[in-house]
C-alpha cells in the first residue's frame, strides 16, 4: 500500500470519525445545526469535511471567512471524491 493510499483513507476516514466523535460528545450542537438527522448523516456519508466546517461555524452564524471556509470544505471534499475516482482510473 502506497502512501497516497494511506493519506487517501485517512482524509476519507478522519472526518467521519470527527463526526461520530462530535456527535457522541456534543449531540446538543447536532441538533441546534440540523432540524433532521437525514441531513448531518448525508453529510458525513458524501461531505464530511463541509458538515464538520458548517457545525462549526453554524451557531453564531456564516459571515464573512466562514463562507471561504465552507468552500474550501466543498471544494476538499469534492477533490477527495475526483482524486479517488482518477486514481481508480490509472490502476
Amino acid at each position: 500500500m502506497g502512501g497516497c493510499c494511506i493519506l487517501s483513507a485517512i482524509i476519507g476516514i478522519g472526518p467521519r470519525l470527527g463526526i461520530l466523535v462530535w456527535y457522541l460528545l456534543r449531540p446538543e450542537v447536532w441538533r441546534g445545526t440540523f432540524a433532521t438527522w437525514i441531513w448531518p448523516l448525508l453529510g458525513a456519508l458524501f461531505l464530511p469535511w463541509t458538515t464538520l466546517a458548517y457545525v462549526w461555524r453554524h451557531a453564531g452564524g456564516i459571515h464573512g471567512w466562514e463562507i471561504a471556509l465552507i468552500v474550501v470544505a466543498v471544494l476538499v471534499d469534492i477533490g477527495h471524491v475526483g482524486g479517488g475516482a482518477r486514481s481508480r482510473r490509472h490502476h
